[in-house]
């Protein structure tokens, strides 16, 4: 959407590094890579705890591999990661999600994070830990500013008042939520939230009018 400067590709990094995103990020600042050597960047995510979760954890982490806190915070998004090292993890990553949507106390537990427990949980049991970079994205409206950040993930409903006040957990006279469009894509032309919101949640706006406005037939029946 945004024009960044080209990227320079040196030593052949785009066929070496793996950027794992979800349809819900924005990208609003030109993304280095986060990863250093054979430690994959990934953003902390203050909801999957591990160390509270023990119990259901040891069911797919054997106390032989170590304490739960080897285990990072994090999902399996936003992850930069080195192409060899997601070869190596990958058929782990991909049954222990089913193992675990198998046990009833663990897919009740976990939900919706299920998937992100399990790409913890996989990279852990081939002893990956992961740089944890706070700066690698903002959740608005709870995250206020974008400053030198680089991905916006609108999981969040943001809803104001027409003063510009968050009403979270009420439908706002203003709102963007992105459950709002189940059924069919937002309009072409967001309105704009009232003065005195978070530059957080007017950039995500702004961005998304951006792309509706660009992307060809986009009102098209």
């Amino acid at each position: 959407m945004r024009g960044f400067p080209p990227l320079k590709v040196q030593n052949n990094l785009c066929n070496r590094y793996i950027l794992m995103a979800e349809p819900d990020h924005i990208f609003v600042n030109p993304l280095p890579n986060l990863s250093h050597g054979g430690y994959p960047a990934a953003f902390p995510f203050f909801y999957i705890k591990p160390a509270e979760n023990e119990k259901i954890i040891r069911k797919f982490y054997p106390e032989e591999k170590g304490p739960v806190t080897n285990i990072d915070p994090i999902g399996n998004f936003p992850v930069i990661i080195k192409k060899s090292l997601l070869e190596k993890i990958a058929p782990t990553w991909m049954n222990v999600p089913l193992r675990m949507k198998d046990d009833p106390e663990t897919d009740k537990a976990f939900g919706w994070v299920l998937e992100m427990y399990a790409y913890a949980v996989a990279s852990a049991l081939h002893g990956m830990q992961h740089i944890l970079q706070k700066d690698f994205m903002i959740q608005p409206p709870w995250d206020l500013e974008v400053g030198k950040k680089f991905v916006i993930h609108y999981t969040y409903g943001c809803d104001y008042s027409l003063k510009g006040k968050l009403t979270y957990g009420k439908i706002g006279k203003w709102r963007f939520d992105k459950r709002s469009y189940l059924r069919g894509p937002p309009p072409k032309i967001l309105p704009l939230p009232s003065p005195g919101v978070p530059e957080s949640v007017v950039t995500l706006v702004k961005m998304v009018n951006e792309a509706t406005a660009n992307i060809p037939g986009w009102d098209a029946e």
